[in-house]
């Protein structure tokens, strides 16, 4: 079983799904029960997904086997940063090294725009997600957004 990870529209089928898993997750964390289709769509509907094509950023999805296991997101940000955002494994494909070939693939998209510095924010109850951005060269920095979710502040330079 390996991993392949390449860039796709972010409104695919398959990449679709990852983000409806992803934001599901996400928000039943935050809410501490199951979250709605109706919350999940509220929270999909004008979410920036836009961005996260080119020129102004990147979409990967990951698959494990041929099957569709996580995905990540890049917005440049300016010149010389860039944004990751929704990072999802699927829970199935945790501790494969999914996460980490995802990881590589942001950065060498990031670097083909010409980008120095990758960042991010997360919260404080994705612990696995803050575990992966530190194992990978993640460094925390001091809050550089207001963002109402945002608790740690993670920045890797390339």
């Amino acid at each position: 079983m390996t991993w392949t990870v390449a860039p796709e529209p972010f409104d695919s089928p398959e990449a679709a799904w990852l983000r409806r898993d992803y934001y599901d997750e996400v928000a039943s964390r935050y809410w501490g029960r199951p979250a709605t289709t109706a919350e999940i769509d509220d929270g999909l509907r004008d979410d920036g997904a836009d961005l996260l094509a080119p020129p102004t950023g990147e979409f990967l999805v990951g698959r494990y086997d041929g099957k569709p296991g996580s995905c990540a997101g890049l917005r440049l940000a300016d010149a010389e940063t860039a944004e990751l955002t929704r990072v999802y494994v699927r829970p199935a494909f945790r501790s494969t090294g999914g996460g980490g070939l995802l990881l590589a693939g942001i950065e060498s998209a990031a670097r083909a725009y010409g980008v120095r510095r990758i960042r991010l924010d997360t919260r404080n109850d994705l612990v696995e997600a803050r575990g992966l951005y530190a194992k990978h060269g993640y460094r925390e920095v001091p809050a550089f957004n207001q963002g109402p979710y945002a608790e740690h502040w993670f920045a890797k330079e390339l």
